[in-house]
């Protein structure tokens, strides 16, 4: 079993940056690939961004395409996500998440491919 935290939101104005964090209890971690999704109010969970278990691969939505990167320490056990240029729009809760079935993450957009998540962190950005 696999537990994810997520730590780094906050409230920030239009342009500004966050960095979000994403730790994982298991020393395994680095066998896993790992996502991020955002859930604004009312809407579904949504794929922002996703990083290979090697680390070599990287996928954005087009939404966060050039102001998002997702990056990995595997020593840290811990994905980050950097978020620059922030917009109203990405107002949302991020989620964190991770599998093991190394498929190719530009095919993991939807999130039941997902097996474990984290609690969320909220994201708030003011105009």
């Amino acid at each position: 079993q696999v537990q994810l935290v997520e730590s780094g939101g906050g409230l920030v104005q239009a342009g500004g940056s966050l960095r979000l964090s994403c730790t994982a209890s298991v020393s395994t971690f680095s066998n896993y690939n790992v996502g991020w999704f955002g859930q604004a109010p009312g809407k579904e969970r949504e794929f922002v961004a996703a990083i290979s278990w090697t680390g070599g691969s990287t996928y954005y939505a087009d939404s966060v395409k050039g102001r998002f990167t997702i990056l990995r320490r595997n020593a840290e056990k811990t994905v980050y996500l950097q978020m620059n240029s922030l917009k109203p729009e990405d107002t949302a809760v991020y989620y964190c998440a991770a599998d093991p079935s190394r498929l190719s993450i530009a095919t993991m957009t939807p999130r039941g491919l997902w097996d474990y998540w984290g609690q969320g962190t909220q994201v708030t950005v003011s105009s």
